[in-house]
């Protein structure tokens, strides 16, 4: 593959997945910033991907909406990396769980939340709210268990898994739900929020919005 990847995004979206991944994995990409929502505010988006959610890579033929699914390739695209897990690997069961989990399990109840509570507060759903807050929180006790005496998720090292997870984490303590992440967690993602890779994602991420508003 000659061409440089290309992945639409917003800024803070999951889409900061796959651009977490894609520094930690040394691919350029050609990061194409939109408005959120881009339905409603970058229409043309939609001859592209016409379900105008955020993010689609584009990678020659290829083409993925799934943010986790989007780490997974950007860490394999040039053969397997440190950031996956190989099928022969003992943990390589583990690996396939919680980066799934991170986005099926623990991200869905965040975005219900952040509709009923943020989004359409106004609308009278604020019990709603309420009860995916709760859900969100009761289904990180996985996470919290399986890091116990872990540095990582998965094979003692960082992986994609984390990448998933830690950005659930990270989206709780910017829309109002962190006041029911353990402890644990919150240090958990102080260190992966402290990796030069992810301040270099957020960074390039904050750049291409600003260039959006000039």
């Amino acid at each position: 593959m000659d061409e440089m990847p290309r992945l639409y995004t917003c800024a803070g979206s999951r889409g900061l997945r796959a651009t977490w991944a894609a520094e930690e994995a040394g691919v350029e990409l050609d990061l194409k910033m939109l408005p959120f929502p881009p339905r409603f505010l970058a229409p043309e988006y939609l001859e592209v991907n016409p379900l105008g959610t955020v993010p689609l890579l584009v990678d020659g033929d290829a083409q993925l909406s799934e943010s986790c699914a989007i780490a997974h390739y950007l860490a394999t695209r040039s053969g397997l990396t440190d950031l996956a897990v190989a099928p022969e690997a003992s943990d390589y069961a583990e690996y396939l769980d919680y980066t799934y989990h991170a986005d099926a399990t623990i991200t869905f109840p965040q975005t219900v939340y952040m509709r009923f509570a943020i989004f359409e507060k106004d609308k009278g759903f604020a019990e709603a709210g309420k009860a995916y807050a709760k859900w969100f929180h009761k289904r990180l006790v996985k996470i919290e268990r399986r890091l116990e005496g872990r540095q990582f998720l998965c094979a003692d090292r960082l992986t994609v898994a984390d990448i998933c997870v830690g950005y659930a984490l990270v989206l709780a303590s910017k829309v109002g739900l962190d006041e029911g992440v353990p402890e644990t967690l919150k240090e958990y993602r102080s260190r992966l929020m402290d990796r030069d890779a992810y301040k270099r994602a957020v960074a390039k991420e904050e750049r291409g919005a600003e260039m959006l508003k000039s």
